[in-house]
């Protein structure tokens, strides 16, 4: 069974009293779950770092319709606590602490944690993750799961033969509203400035959509409801004369922002701070590797998270094989 540490129960010690780790992995996600899973049955010693609740931003999801092998949908808590369970089982080690700093320029690395403890591995995977950019206004937070949504793939299937709404004017905004106008029954694009952002390819698509509807040079200033999301408060950036646009569902697509701070100057970075890796993962620092949202990659959902934890965690395998035995070393140490 998994090992719960940082808690009340076990506020100090974080594994074997006298080793470092083979790996550790920063981040809850399900790339994180995958990872530890797949790297705790290979038989290496692996401690996974987690400052909030197990599952990121997949556990917050109200149903998940798209992941293999639930043909009626599962929702999100219970997806992902199933991935916990399962690595549990294998024997993942969990810290329940966030990390404040990370040094992985050296054959080891070290994840500095909030209250002055340090863990150290042979190699490191970060699954990070990323999170969905937000409007920042009124009822964006209270209406989440209930028609506001930042995934058009996740949760527009719930959106069949309804009125919906998508925000933003990039690519992933115009992706979203060509999928949600097959599924809905009408598609409101509001966008700020009046010119799409996304490739031609797509927002002539888009502009020739006779289910979409596109109003320029707006932007929504609150999400109106009680149980549920019924309107959409817009305003023009011209005139900011005020519009109440009636919906069932709102798709926020503004752009994400990965959750890099931690390994810029260390790990390549794309300029949307993105980590630079392939498709084995690995990035441009040795037996440090990237998996799930905060990799650069053409789709981020779950299914391509836990891929990615699978790859990262062969890798890693594949690698230590290779790498210097290591010296041993003390357990988790106060950071001097």
């Amino acid at each position: 069974m998994a090992v719960y540490i940082g808690s009340k129960e076990k506020p100090a010690r974080l594994a074997k009293p006298a080793d470092s780790f083979d790996v550790m992995i920063v981040g809850g996600g399900p790339a994180g779950l995958s990872a530890g899973l797949y790297a705790a049955r290979a038989g290496l010693e692996v401690v996974l770092l987690e400052r909030m609740f197990m599952g990121g931003q997949a556990a917050t999801a109200n149903h998940v319709e798209n992941y293999p092998g639930f043909d009626n949908g599962i929702g999100g808590p219970e997806l992902t606590m199933a991935m916990e369970r399962q690595a549990a089982k294998a024997g993942l080690v969990v810290r329940s602490a966030g990390v404040v700093g990370l040094e992985l320029r050296g054959e080891e690395k070290e994840a500095e944690l909030e209250g002055g403890m340090a863990v150290k591995a042979r190699a490191a995977i970060l699954a990070m993750g990323a999170r969905p950019r937000k409007t920042g206004v009124s009822g964006e937070e209270e209406l989440r799961g209930r028609g506001v949504s930042w995934c058009a793939t996740c949760d527009g299937f719930m959106m069949k033969g309804k009125n919906c709404a998508v925000v933003g004017g990039g690519n992933t905004a115009a992706e979203d509203a060509l999928y949600l106008a097959g599924i809905c029954e009408h598609v409101t694009v509001v966008h700020r400035r009046g010119e799409f952002r996304a490739d031609e390819a797509l927002a002539r698509r888009l502009r020739e959509h006779p289910k979409v509807t596109i109003i320029w040079d707006h932007v929504v200033k609150a999400f109106e409801g009680e149980e549920r999301l019924r309107a959409i408060e817009i305003e023009s950036v011209k005139s900011q004369e005020r519009t109440r646009l009636p919906v069932e569902g709102v798709f926020v697509a503004i752009g994400e922002d990965p959750d890099t701070a931690l390994v810029k100057g260390q790990v390549e970075l794309n300029r949307d701070g993105y980590v630079v890796a392939g498709e084995d993962t690995r990035t441009n620092l040795t037996r440090v590797y990237a998996a799930g949202d905060l990799r650069v990659k053409p789709l981020r959902q779950i299914v391509t998270a836990v891929s990615d934890g699978a790859v990262a965690a062969t890798a890693a395998m594949q690698d230590l094989r290779y790498a210097p035995t290591r010296a041993k070393s003390l357990e988790a140490q106060p950071v001097t």
